[in-house]
């Protein structure tokens, strides 16, 4: 399933109360963690990290301390105790056997010892895949057993939706919208490779100025270089958005092409006068597809902003963009 299945399917979890521990695979870069940390906020759940790489089998169980003549063991003060939230437990399966072994009591019985998990508190974990070259352990058979096991890979599409609202550099996914495979490529011979979160690194990298081949290594930085020699040939979005385009064409060049629909896209959000006329320019230049990409992209851009009927009462008045809007109707009114 692709990011946006996942939080789909996350969220019945947490709709319909299932306290089915859960356990998240897929390659490293790809955004789990942040997946499950944000659905813990938009449920209002509390929200514990806990990484069992960097822990021993007595920082999960506890201390044992002497009461009366009986050992008792005093749990971690990073377990939960009361309230409702999301213990997650990341990268599971790099922790060693031993500590894999601890987990499995608290994953099945949601007990370690004395400890009890709230009943408010649903059990997740996440790992990464050994073909991802990831330093894992194998999982023992009784413990997969008591996951439900979700696959979760790389999607270009999931990646733009969260950039575009995310100020993600409009280059950046100008670029990737050109070369969406670049989104998530290993390079077993460079510790510096393409996932999400290094191009979101990137993003931050690029807004300062810096080169970016730290983040995504040096194939995919001369890659982008090349792709922003594009940006010599755009057109003048400012004049297009101002409404002012009538004899602009659209370029021919199909980076160029992506970068003057995702420019487009972004320097429209939040004013509708700009949407709008950046939408009747294209209606008239590019063909349906081009169209469509602006359009795909612009709706949840203008939803967040809650411009969206604003946009669909101005362009219900353009007789030009009729025949292309009965197309779409659907999607606008969703």
């Amino acid at each position: 399933m692709n990011p946006e299945d996942l939080k789909t399917y996350l969220d019945r979890i947490i709709t319909n109360n299932l306290k089915i521990s859960t356990m998240i695979w897929g390659a490293p870069g790809i955004g789990k963690s942040s997946i499950i940390a944000q659905i813990a906020v938009n449920h209002q759940l509390e929200f514990i990290d806990i990484r069992l790489s960097q822990l021993a089998p007595t920082d999960l169980r506890g201390l044992p301390v002497a009461e009366n003549g009986v050992s008792k063991w005093f749990p971690p003060e990073f377990l939960p105790q009361q309230g409702r939230g999301i213990l997650f437990l990341d990268e599971i399966n790099m922790a060693p056997p031993a500590m894999q072994g601890m987990a499995q009591q608290l994953i099945l019985d949601r007990r370690v010892g004395s400890y009890l998990v709230p009943d408010g508190w649903f059990v997740w974990a996440a790992g990464n895949r050994k073909e991802d070259r990831a330093g894992v352990f194998d999982m023992p058979a009784p413990l997969a057993n008591r996951f439900l096991h979700l696959q979760v890979e790389p999607d270009f599409e999931s990646f733009k939706a969260y950039a575009l609202g995310h100020s993600v550099h409009e280059q950046i996914i100008a670029f990737l919208s050109f070369r969406p495979s670049l989104l998530h490529k290993i390079d077993p011979h460079q510790p510096a490779w393409c996932s999400p979160r290094s191009w979101m690194m990137a993003s931050n990298l690029h807004y300062s100025g810096l080169d970016l081949a730290p983040a995504i290594g040096l194939a995919a930085n001369a890659e982008f270089q090349a792709f922003l020699l594009t940006y010599q040939m755009l057109p003048d979005l400012a004049s297009i958005l101002a409404g002012k385009g009538r004899h602009i064409s659209f370029p021919t060049e199909p980076s160029a092409r992506y970068a003057t629909t995702i420019g487009l896209t972004i320097q429209a959000t939040a004013d509708v006068d700009r949407a709008y006329h950046a939408f009747c320019w294209l209606t008239q230049v590019a063909t349906a597809e081009w169209v469509q990409l602006y359009v795909s992209d612009l709706l949840g851009l203008m939803r967040s902003c809650g411009q969206l009927g604003n946009l669909v009462t101005l362009l219900d008045r353009e007789p030009a963009i009729q025949k292309f809007l009965q197309d779409y109707r659907q999607l606008i009114a969703a």
